[in-house]
């Protein structure tokens, strides 16, 4: 592996940096988009019958803001509990919204490499095209050690262009699939709270 990067030439490295950057990304989101992290089953049930029996506490309100993202979003509505469901509801839109957004943190950057590192692998490409042009003398005779030097920045920077590009578009089309099937989830999530809620309310 050392010797295909000296091969490919400085324009090889910002590559590398991208991959390493886009690597690092793929494994915090997948950790982080864990269905059970965001959404957890049995958050719903248990947030309800904590109601039940010890009411809207700060103990409770502190426990279920810290177990997942849903519960951020169930603590924003139990807030407004005392106040119209259009209220409650309108809180909880503002806190999914502020979820939403931490759940697509680095998205735009996995997005971002996806589209640059071919740009790159084609910037490479260009330099050893340039490097092979300016080892020729006007006699058409050239130093084969270095046409083969500017073949290699060619092909080595193209190929791993692409070879950063294709994963990382891949998993960031996973992940904003992952993120809007986790709101939608959410959602459903949220709206049964305030039902359920409000619903007891009026029993």
């Amino acid at each position: 592996m050392i010797e295909i990067i000296k091969a490919a030439g400085w324009p090889i490295w910002p590559i590398i940096f991208c991959s390493i950057v886009s690597l690092a990304i793929i494994v915090e989101r997948f950790y982080s988009l864990r269905r059970e992290a965001v959404v957890p089953k049995h958050l719903l049930a248990e947030t309800i019958n904590k109601l039940k029996t010890v009411g809207a506490s700060q103990d409770l309100m502190s426990a279920t803001e810290k177990s997942s993202p849903l519960g951020q979003v169930f603590v924003a509505g139990l807030k407004n509990l005392e106040n119209s469901k259009e209220a409650m509801k309108e809180a909880i839109e503002e806190a999914g919204l502020e979820v939403a957004q931490e759940m697509e943190r680095y998205l735009t950057t996995l997005g971002t490499i996806a589209t640059m590192a071919p740009l790159l692998g084609l910037l490479g490409t260009i330099i050893g095209m340039i490097e092979i042009f300016g080892v020729s003398t006007s006699t058409g005779v050239t130093d084969p050690a270095q046409l083969a030097h500017g073949i290699s920045i060619a092909l080595y920077n193209a190929a791993f262009g692409i070879i950063v590009a294709v994963p990382s578009l891949v998993f960031y089309r996973h992940f904003r699939s992952t993120v809007d099937s986790l709101i939608v989830q959410m959602e459903i999530q949220a709206v049964k709270l305030v039902e359920m809620t409000h619903g007891n309310r009026t029993n």
